[in-house]
């Protein structure tokens, strides 16, 4: 049914009835660009396929209101600007002396909110995972354990753990996928 829209049609489809699943159509449509713009800056996979998900979320929970024209140039540049920050915030070194010259800014607001929003959202789909996949995600992304401090923690052997994780951004993805769509389990 969607694969007959365009890009105009299904934003119009969703700025007329407000279903998220909508935009689950056209991040589908798009997923392989933004895997492919991903691996052309991080040039890591796993990395990359963080950064997709990461990018369907911020879509998911806040996609701008105005008009958008060209919404798979809008969604690479969004990529694009993903995949920078992440890199300077990888190659970013400071010593404490420069920060001292620092001022304080007042942080952006509408950046907590969507920060907010979108751990919440996290939190909740983590929480419907099953056990192992929820207790490795954890431990690996939240807590940036080692595979081998998992196994050491777990008693999961390397394969399963490597598994576990891989099942569980997959599945996190079609979760927070079927709840931008209506369709929260």
């Amino acid at each position: 049914m969607n694969s007959n829209l365009t890009d105009e049609d299904l934003l119009h489809n969703y700025r007329a009835d407000g279903d998220n699943q909508w935009l689950g159509y056209l991040l589908l449509r798009y997923t392989a660009l933004l895997f492919g713009v991903a691996m052309k800056y991080l040039k890591n996979k796993t990395q990359a396929e963080d950064a997709v998900q990461q990018v369907f979320v911020k879509v998911l929970t806040h996609m701008p209101n105005e008009e958008m024209l060209n919404f798979k140039g809008w969604l690479y540049i969004l990529m694009r600007n993903h995949c920078l920050q992440q890199l300077r915030d990888k190659n970013y070194h400071t010593d404490d002396a420069s920060l001292e010259h620092l001022s304080a800014s007042e942080p952006d607001k509408e950046e907590l909110a969507l920060r907010d929003n979108t751990l919440q959202q996290m939190e909740e789909a983590i929480e419907l995972l099953n056990e192992e996949q929820r207790k490795t995600i954890v431990l690996f992304y939240l807590k940036k354990y080692s595979y081998e401090q998992i196994i050491a923690q777990t008693g999961y052997t390397f394969m399963q753990v490597k598994s576990f994780i891989q099942n569980g951004k997959r599945n996190l993805k079609t979760i927070l996928l079927k709840r931008a769509a209506g369709r929260w389990l």
